[in-house]
């Protein structure tokens, strides 16, 4: 028999107080929580000393430095790594720091920080790891240093510059930062604006998500809109724009315009995607846009559905089988050169069913076969076809992995019949 290999238990404690650099742990209110044996060391404290202290009141400003600028450099790093929950790497800071033993007095340090945010289980900020390296003996070194005599030396000089080149680009930076945090502002703002469904605030069986292409700015050529009909009956629709970006959502927020009000006008999701078709021809960036109207009766329990060019929705029963609403697909808006009336199918549905609609974003994947990923769909929304809609939404995204966004951007609508 072979022999049976398991992996030793790792003793992270152990490994945080023997790790060579310093550190410390802060809590989102940067009340030092812990602090490893490498940090005592390079600042000359005890546990007791920083342990249940706020950081600023156990590092304050040297007094005697007008110039100094530690507290307001260092909380502005910790805040943005609070903010964005993402590692932020400072310049390296003139920060000097208590003598330990001698009340009011100060030494001169000089370090290089980085400000590490740690997520719990709520995606929100637990703690943040505060990592220093004392560069002190470095910026302070002059192995050329004439002894006596006027004037700067090459050492003085080019630590001033590194200094004034390291202050400046850490000042660029924050600019960028600022430029970055407006624009995303105006970003999302846009988008919101642009995905406003006022419909859709009656319907409490219905939840929506909206997830960008990872690492774009908030906006995206996706959507999904929400539309009650006559007879209590409600239409939904979702679409994709080629590309990403502002001018995607431009041509987003137009198309989705269009047929919102080409719905309400028509009462038939084919005739509503044709008159979409022979509006996209004019709107530049339109061609190729996919996109599905379903409307919904009541009344009747039966579902009706055109297709240009897009996924199928996913109809959910409550014993976890699953119909996919692909038998009226056409291609893509503009994709014909004459106008040609769009197909329409109609199913029935039983109360307390669900239907899901989605962007290709959600099961699409470099280098797979698309049935691969919607045979993941239809696989989480039948182990959890018994969650609320909201519930279930997250779920799904959770289970395909792209909770925190994927290459591609997802709108994704899953409604309570």
């Amino acid at each position: 028999m072979g022999e049976h290999v398991t992996t030793p238990r790792i003793d992270y404690q152990a490994l945080f107080a023997a790790t060579p650099s310093p550190y410390l742990v802060l809590g989102p209110d940067l009340v030092i929580i812990d602090v490893n044996r490498a940090y005592l060391t390079a600042t000359g404290r005890t546990r007791e000393d920083l342990v249940g202290q706020y950081l600023f009141d156990a590092f304050p400003d040297n007094p005697a430095d007008p110039g100094a600028d530690g507290v307001q450099n260092l909380g502005s790093s910790l805040r943005r790594a609070l903010r964005s929950k993402e590692p932020d790497t400072m310049a390296v800071q003139k920060y000097d720091i208590p003598v330990a033993d001698k009340s009011g007095v100060f030494e001169e340090r000089w370090w290089s920080p980085i400000n590490t945010p740690v997520l719990g289980p709520d995606g929100q900020v637990a703690w943040i790891i505060h990592r220093v390296e004392d560069v002190t003996a470095f910026v302070l070194s002059h192995p050329s240093r004439p002894r006596g005599g006027g004037g700067l030396n090459k050492w003085e000089v080019m630590e001033s510059e590194l200094y004034a080149r390291a202050r400046e680009l850490q000042g660029l930076n924050e600019e960028l930062r600022q430029a970055h945090a407006r624009e995303r502002e105006v970003a999302v703002t846009l988008q919101e604006a642009m995905l406003y469904s006022p419909d859709l605030a009656r319907h409490r069986d219905v939840a929506v998500r909206y997830l960008p292409a990872a690492g774009s700015l908030n906006v995206c050529g996706d959507w999904y809109d929400l539309v009650d009909l006559a007879d209590d009956g409600c239409a939904v629709a979702v679409g994709d724009v080629v590309g990403h970006g502002l001018e995607a959502a431009a041509v987003m927020g137009m198309l989705r315009s269009a047929l919102s009000a080409a719905v309400r006008a028509r009462q038939e999701p084919a005739k509503a995607l044709e008159v979409l078709g022979l509006y996209a021809r004019s709107v530049e960036g339109a061609l190729a846009t996919t996109a599905v109207q379903v409307f919904i009766a009541p009344r009747s329990h039966r579902i009706t559905y055109s297709s240009a060019g897009h996924l199928p929705p996913v109809l959910v029963h409550h014993d976890g089988t699953v119909d996919l609403l692909d038998q009226a697909t056409d291609p893509p808006l503009g994709a014909r050169p004459q106008h040609v009336p769009r197909p329409q199918a109609e199913l029935s549905y039983t109360p307390g069913d669900t239907l899901v609609l989605y962007t290709d974003g959600l099961v699409e994947r470099r280098g797979e076969d698309i049935d691969a990923g919607l045979h993941r769909l239809t696989d989480a929304l039948a182990r959890f076809t018994r969650l609320s809609p909201q519930r279930l939404a997250d779920a799904v995204l959770a289970r395909l992995g792209v909770s925190a966004g994927a290459r591609d951007d997802i709108a994704l609508v899953v409604l309570r019949l």
